[in-house]
């Protein structure tokens, strides 16, 4: 790609994602948020499907072309200097979300835009001790983030067609994974471990060029949910503990609003980042289709918002931005195997003073943007 074009579409603010600067109704100013994220020119989508591709599938003993249908929602990190996608693959088993085998596919990159792409999964359902977790719908929806040493950890979503569970795989590499099973099985004598769980979002900070894990009060950390902002702790960033309130219920920091983006879901997006001015959680916010959403934007989209948490007391909503900071914009973004359209965020990377965004187009494909805006990070 022209190096004149790129930083030309870097430096440029794109009209339909603006920076967001203010409430719509010009009373609050929102420059604690993140951005602009700006789409590179000529790059997107950076994965698409590759229905050529076969691997030996452990459930049923046969050659699957397991990214055969749709790539996306993608996790993403920092490896030996190159950018690491790890994303949500569809075979063609089935007709309709949530009825094919989902697999996670890795890809690197040197400059965040062109990948090589490994031909088999990194992690699926296998024959091993999570079948009951894993099988048939298989691993869905990564977020991945890192200690300072190294460990990578993923949180992914475990279907087995009949309850969604939050799941947490660790490695060294990235192609490896160890399992370690649903977050929240031990926690309360299993009290959560039954009940469905999605999209965990580890508390992460800029720390010598690079994103790494953060703790609260001596303790792992991470924003959870999807119809709800909860949060959880651990010791050991493999067994979770929920945070719960007065009532020994799950403790609520966020919910869907009225006549807003985010009037159904307020689903966590890729890890959370620590700043100068708060914790800032990106999120996946669905509109809802009927009268409870907001009608500038597509009925049953998902677009994406932050929210601002106190530094000292994560669990504290500060600030909350009543538009998206991201919305789907491009073609492949508005139609593919989800048809109302959706930008959904969940990979997130800091490098050479960038982050770079990884979303998934549609449930189809997936893209990048860009902020240059990094100041309040370090």
């Amino acid at each position: 790609m022209n190096i004149l074009k790129l930083t030309a579409a870097l430096a440029a603010i794109s009209l339909t994602i603006p920076c967001v600067t203010a409430h719509a109704d010009g009373g609050e100013d929102n420059s604690w948020a993140i951005g602009p994220f700006v789409r590179p020119e000529g790059v997107n989508p950076v994965i698409e499907p590759r229905p050529d591709i076969s691997f030996p599938c452990p459930m049923n003993g046969k050659d699957v072309k397991w990214e055969e249908s749709d790539v996306f929602n993608p996790a993403a990190t920092l490896k030996d200097g190159k950018i690491v996608v790890l994303y949500r693959a569809e075979d063609n088993s089935a007709t309709g979300i949530g009825k094919r085998t989902s697999r996670i596919g890795y890809a690197e990159s040197r400059n965040g835009f062109k990948f090589k792409r490994d031909n088999t999964p990194v992690l699926y359902p296998d024959q091993d001790d999570f079948r009951e977790y894993d099988w048939p719908g298989g691993c869905e929806d990564p977020r991945v983030a890192m200690t300072e040493d190294g460990l990578y950890v993923m949180l992914y979503t475990s279907w087995n067609r009949k309850t969604p569970r939050l799941s947490v795989a660790t490695s060294r590499d990235l192609k490896h994974w160890t399992k370690h099973g649903p977050a929240f099985a031990e926690a309360y004598g299993g009290r959560f471990a039954r009940i469905a769980t999605k999209s965990a979002s580890i508390l992460t900070k800029v720390k010598d060029g690079k994103l790494v894990i953060d703790k609260v009060d001596g303790k792992y950390f991470m924003y959870w949910g999807e119809y709800a902002v909860y949060a959880a702790t651990s010791d050991n960033l493999t067994d979770w503990y929920p945070v719960l309130d007065e009532k020994q219920e799950l403790k609520k920091l966020a919910s869907p609003r009225r006549g807003h983006f985010d009037s159904q879901m307020t689903e966590c997006g890729p890890p959370a980042i620590r700043t100068r001015q708060g914790i800032i959680l990106m999120y996946n916010g669905k509109n809802n289709p009927g009268l409870r959403g907001d009608t500038a934007y597509h009925a049953g989209a998902y677009c994406g918002g932050q929210m601002l948490f106190d530094n000292a007391n994560p669990y504290k909503l500060l600030k909350r931005l009543d538009k998206p900071f991201f919305v789907p914009q491009e073609p492949f973004e508005k139609s593919g195997q989800y048809v109302n359209g959706t930008v959904f965020l969940e990979g997130l990377v800091y490098r050479k003073g960038k982050l770079y965004l990884y979303y998934g187009c549609a449930d189809s494909r997936v893209s990048v943007a860009i902020c240059t805006d990094t100041e309040n990070l370090e």
